[in-house]
């Protein structure tokens, strides 16, 4: 169906960035997903395409366009091109939004110019075992120490934290009994401060492209120069976001469906079965039908939201919707062509058998299935 969502600049982008992936990504992605990462030097490569600036101001090294718009269309070519840019989405879309929100001038001259080019990477570190979308249980303290805050705790699933230069650590500064929201506070951890570490890097069952690590802090000493915002106030800081975050999985979980659906139709007009191409039998063309169709119902639902959002008018309990009912389809999709491949589709030298295994964490981050309901259900007035 004709989509309106993106302008002749947008599309020029595009162009840009398919170029970049045919060339750069795909000849080596499958060498970056035995090793677990991304090297560094694709992001100095991305810094110095201008894909990693785009919405930092123009003083720092960026473009100054601070439109979501030209995320989506990263997440869209990759997802052509049967890749994911792993960590890249992390940065752009969860990340760089909280510096460029609560950065201060000072911190915007340290920071930015690395960003934008890519020589500084980033992770957030919300998460703790035990703690997952419960982020008013955190537990990971920082008490005020003059100058500085002293951070102890661990975090876990932290996605980039292997590389990263910058982590933002969520963590107590206090502690209100009749508040638990109050009291969490961001602070940027600089690689190589004392008694910050990283412990394993965790394996996954899909996403192999991005690292995803454990954290730890002993009595670090993070300068309060380094605290985003103000002290106390990083739940309301988080809430901000999440619906960015949310729409984010959503792009990945339709760009992905739909590279499944055209794998899948390219595959079953070869593949010969009794005789003839499995595109010839009735059941392959219903189910590949009923996609297609699940596919456009989900993308004219997040294109709407896209446009909602960049227009600053989305709201959480749309964003909720849009991420529930767009990764469920993702499953639904990716495992009926999956079964059109028979069992070549349980072998990963088919990309089908990697969207499938990728496929399973998007109903999980970034708030599940259930808490979506929850919040739905709470807009409905339940």
């Amino acid at each position: 169906m004709r989509r309106t969502l993106f302008t002749a600049d947008h599309e020029a982008f595009r162009g840009l960035v398919r170029d970049f992936v045919a060339a750069e990504v795909v000849p080596h992605y499958a060498e970056w997903e035995k090793s677990g990462r991304l090297p560094r030097s694709f992001f100095e490569q991305l810094g110095a395409l201008g894909v990693l600036g785009v919405a930092i101001p123009e003083e720092y090294g960026g473009a100054g366009v601070a439109d979501y718009r030209y995320n989506v269309v990263l997440q869209e070519e990759a997802a052509r091109a049967l890749v994911t840019l792993g960590t890249v989405r992390t940065q752009l879309d969860v990340i760089l939004p909280y510096f460029l929100a609560y950065a201060d001038k000072e911190q915007r001259g340290r920071w930015f110019p690395g960003l934008a080019s890519g020589k500084l990477l980033t992770a957030i570190a919300m998460t703790e075992p035990g703690t997952g979308s419960d982020l008013a249980g955190i537990r990971t303290t920082a008490v005020r120490d003059g100058d500085a805050y002293v951070l102890n705790g661990a975090k876990t699933f932290i996605t980039g934290g292997l590389l990263a230069d910058l982590v933002i650590v969520v963590a107590r500064t206090s502690t209100d009994p009749d508040d638990r929201r109050a009291g969490l506070t961001l602070l940027v951890v600089e690689d190589g401060m004392p008694g910050f570490g990283r412990g394993r890097v965790l394996e996954k069952l899909g996403i192999k492209v991005q690292d995803t690590v454990e954290l730890a802090f002993d009595d670090v000493r993070v300068p309060v120069a380094n605290r985003l915002g103000e002290e106390g106030a990083a739940f309301g800081y988080l809430g901000q976001n999440l619906a960015q975050e949310r729409m984010t999985v959503a792009v990945g979980s339709v760009a992905q469906a739909r590279a499944a659906l055209d794998t899948t139709v390219a595959y079953v007009k070869e593949r010969q079965v009794f005789g003839k191409p499995v595109a010839g039998f009735q059941n392959t063309k219903f189910e590949l039908a009923a996609v297609a169709t699940e596919i456009e119902a989900a993308q004219t639902m997040l294109d709407r939201a896209v446009t909602d959002l960049v227009d600053g008018e989305l709201s959480g309990a749309d964003a909720a919707k849009v991420k529930l009912f767009c990764t469920e389809m993702q499953a639904r999709a990716v495992d009926r062509c999956l079964q059109l491949f028979g069992g070549y589709g349980y072998m990963l030298e088919y990309p089908i058998a990697r969207l499938y295994a990728d496929a399973r964490i998007t109903r999980i981050y970034a708030g599940t299935s259930e808490v979506m309901k929850v919040i739905v259900a709470k807009s409905l007035g339940l």
